[in-house]
């Protein structure tokens, strides 16, 4: 694929967690998160944006997430769960989308805040609308979504390369 084909990144917060006495990583979802996320898959499939490949982190309450995120879609994406998407920083998270195949056209990410609220902040040189100060203003909520486009390779995103298309939380 040529460097100035357009890409699209797609960042997912993971449904709303329950709080059990479990370690962090294996908090499951909560009710409301099981009711949103289909909401996020579907608002997704409606987008016309069909991700080649989709980074999961490991945590359980995104596993969970993307299984009901992904029964709403056409067609479900290659997965990778990916563990250092769990507790990354914006540093990592930009290491991990650097080490994207540039066969790769649409990414979704399924991550945690404060990582996915970050990166979506950090990529967006500019946004569409006022996309950029709703995302800022609510906080980037359980099963929000980004969509931040760009042209180049992977291994070039950094700050400021992508202008945020859209956002999106279940309460819109």
């Amino acid at each position: 694929m040529s460097v100035d084909v357009p890409r699209r990144i797609v960042l997912l917060r993971h449904a709303k967690a329950d709080w059990p006495q479990v370690s962090d990583h294996d908090r499951p979802l909560a009710d409301r998160g099981r009711r949103e996320a289909p909401l996020a898959g579907r608002r997704l499939a409606g987008s016309g944006i069909t991700p080649d490949l989709t980074l999961c982190s490991t945590a359980t309450r995104t596993r969970e997430t993307w299984k009901l995120v992904a029964a709403e879609l056409p067609q479900r994406p290659r997965t990778v769960y990916d563990e250092r998407i769990y507790d990354a920083s914006l540093g990592e998270l930009i290491a991990v989308l650097n080490g994207v195949e540039n066969e790769v056209r649409d990414l979704l990410v399924v991550g945690h805040n404060p990582g996915v609220h970050a990166l979506a902040d950090a990529l967006a040189g500019e946004g569409e609308g006022d996309a950029l100060s709703r995302m800022n203003r609510s906080g980037y909520p359980t099963s929000g979504i980004a969509v931040l486009g760009f042209t180049g390779e992977w291994k070039a995103v950094e700050h400021g390369v992508a202008r945020l298309e859209s956002f999106w939380t279940p309460k819109d």
